[in-house]
């Protein structure tokens, strides 16, 4: 039996903080073999996006077909998915695929930057949440999809996971760094129960990538057999290591990354 292994598809980040970067940089910490389809490329750095450039349907499907052909995927990941296109696409793809899909809606750079197109929001609502086991929506983001105005409260934060379930995710893990207050507070919401997780709000300014490197943490948990509030609970310890450790990287002069390797690094 091989070793565990995870399949990201989103966009590339040429600063390496976020995106597939990020992705693979996390399943490789956790212990989990990362293989990777690319749905955009980007000029990033630490201070912002200048350029994007959609990769094609047909390349996109080729590159799916490629990896579930060949190699034993345990879990999915879907982060930055720019246009109806390439979501659909991408939803094309995963019909081959009987594994759990973390899907991840990449809307909004750390810098500010616009990464899906205003018309395609209504289109991953309608062809991908259906497929996602684990939807894991910022605040924003959760309010961009619902057509809403983002959550300020526990109750409304409550309530727009619900929305997002009867919208066709099977989970919803409601993150809360865009939350205010000293703890963040990231609350599953399946129709039988809700849990949080929540730790200490960490001061800095270093963060980019920390979404995507999140939902690609419980992916590899879930690849390594975790069941899913296991594997969020790891998943957020891990990531509170990695924004711990950020500011020891000194990488940009921007919103730098998150220590990925922490762990594993002297």
């Amino acid at each position: 039996m091989g070793a565990p292994a995870a399949l990201t598809i989103a966009g590339s980040d040429s600063g390496g903080g976020a995106g597939i970067q990020a992705d693979l940089k996390t399943f490789s910490a956790l212990g989990v073999y990362g293989a990777s389809v690319i749905t955009a490329i980007t000029a990033q750095n630490t201070c912002g996006v200048s350029a994007v450039e959609e990769v094609s349907a047909g390349m996109i499907r080729a590159q799916i077909a490629a990896v579930l052909g060949d190699i034993a995927i345990g879990v999915v990941k879907v982060g930055m998915l720019a246009s109806p296109a390439v979501i659909k696409a991408v939803r094309d793809g995963l019909r081959a695929f009987d594994g759990p899909v973390v899907l991840d809606p990449v809307m909004v750079a750390k810098s500010g930057d616009v990464l899906l197109a205003p018309g395609a929001v209504a289109v991953l609502v309608r062809d991908l949440l259906p497929c996602a086991d684990l939807l894991t929506p910022n605040l924003p983001e959760a309010a961009r999809m619902l057509g809403r105005d983002p959550a300020t409260t526990g109750a409304e934060v409550l309530a727009q996971a619900r929305a997002l379930l009867d919208l066709g995710a099977k989970a919803v893990l409601m993150k809360g760094g865009h939350a205010e207050g000293p703890l963040c507070v990231d609350r599953l919401v399946t129709p039988d129960d809700v849990i949080e997780f929540t730790a200490p709000r960490i001061v800095t300014r270093n963060t980019h990538g920390t979404g995507c490197s999140l939902s690609s943490a419980i992916a590899a948990e879930l690849a390594k057999g975790a069941e899913l509030p296991a594997a969020i609970h790891r998943a957020h310890r891990w990531l509170q290591g990695a924004i711990r450790a950020a500011d020891r990287l000194g990488i940009g002069s921007g919103h730098g990354p998150v220590h990925h390797f922490h762990e594993v690094w002297a």
